[in-house]
């Protein structure tokens, strides 16, 4: 059922940004303005072609009494009612509530959990697929921290993804995924469990965070490569403790005032994430956790090699297609995630 009033609401809104950005406005104030007008303008959109399609259908039950007219109309009204349910569903699907945080950039942080040097290889080809991923999407994919073991593992990494629906789509990557296969170290030629974790967050603007100075600790120290190797003989690399939380992150570019950057841009996101999570658990707290959630002990994904399987288990998703998965084809897998935590918000609201 479509909640007429709430489009009748959207609609007012659109026309009143349309007239707004027609006249006199701040430069400051034009783009927020511009920024919800362009959210707005596809729903709006989704909402004329249902209310066209429902002016249409009534137009050609209207021509049924008319003689002349009765047997176009017969032809055609199968086909507009077969679009109608279609088109309520799309209407639905635009009218649900927003992240807010889905347009922006995220970081991703991807680290080896269970299983040795195996679960840093498998997290250096989660990184590798989600680089890949990103050029397939026309995003940018900025490595902020790449620290790599002996045998070319990861032993953490952070990324800077930026592009249009960024969080959008990655934030169902969220969570421990599992690996099964014969690892190069191994000469028996057993299958070995390991597991990599990833978190993606939304990045914070400064306006989401503000962090005192008397709640920040800023150590600089030498950075070093893998293996202890220096990269620089400098002390440029730089730690920032928050002392509320606990929370360090460390930046060790060859640029003390860029690592600077880095490192509070981090924190402030960490920081965003946190408070994210407060407000989502309590607003959760009395049903059942979805998709998309960001529990990131949760194990969401098999990657199963010797079967050629990628299994997401918060779905019941089954792709025999691991090389091109692997490879960054992820899309059909967040379109099935996407659309399972539609359906779930869609079934929560009575739709």
């Amino acid at each position: 059922m479509i909640a007429e009033e709430k489009i009748i609401q959207l609609i007012n809104r659109f026309q009143f940004l349309e007239a707004k950005m027609s006249g006199d406005v701040a430069g400051s104030d034009i783009a927020a303005l511009a920024k919800e007008y362009s959210d707005l303008k596809p729903v709006v959109d989704t909402v004329s072609a249902y209310k066209d399609l429902v002016t249409q259908i009534a137009e050609a039950e209207a021509m049924l009494k008319d003689p002349e007219m009765r047997e176009l109309a017969e032809m055609e009204l199968p086909d507009l009612k077969a679009q109608l349910a279609g088109s309520e569903h799309d209407v639905q699907l635009a009218l649900l509530p927003k992240d807010a945080a889905d347009g922006r950039p995220a970081l991703l942080e991807i680290r080896p959990g269970t299983g040795g040097d195996e679960a840093g290889l498998f997290a250096a080809d989660l990184l590798r697929m989600y680089q890949r991923y990103a050029e397939g999407q026309g995003w940018t994919f900025e490595i902020l921290e790449h620290s790599q073991s002996e045998l070319g593992g990861v032993k953490e990494a952070t990324v800077r993804v930026v592009g249009e629906g960024v969080f959008a789509k990655l934030k169902y990557e969220s969570g421990v995924h599992r690996v099964q296969r014969v690892p190069e170290t191994e000469s028996g030629g057993r299958i070995h469990t390991s597991a990599a974790t990833v978190a993606v967050l939304p990045e914070a603007e400064d306006v989401d965070i503000q962090i005192a100075s008397t709640d920040i600790r800023i150590d600089t120290m030498r950075a070093s490569g893998a293996g202890g190797q220096h990269v620089n003989t400098t002390d440029s690399a730089v730690r920032i403790t928050h002392i509320p939380t606990g929370i360090i992150v460390v930046s060790a570019e060859k640029s003390q005032h860029r690592n600077r950057e880095i490192a509070m841009q981090v924190l402030k996101t960490r920081l965003f994430d946190l408070e994210r999570q407060r407000v989502d658990g309590e607003r959760s707290a009395d049903r059942k956790a979805q998709v998309g959630s960001g529990d990131r002990s949760e194990r969401i994904r098999t990657y199963n090699f010797p079967q050629g399987r990628m299994t997401d288990h918060r779905i019941n998703l089954t792709l025999y297609s691991l090389n091109q998965i692997l490879q960054g084809d992820l899309e059909e897998i967040i379109s099935a995630l996407t659309s399972d935590a539609q359906a779930a918000l869609l079934a929560e609201m009575g739709a």
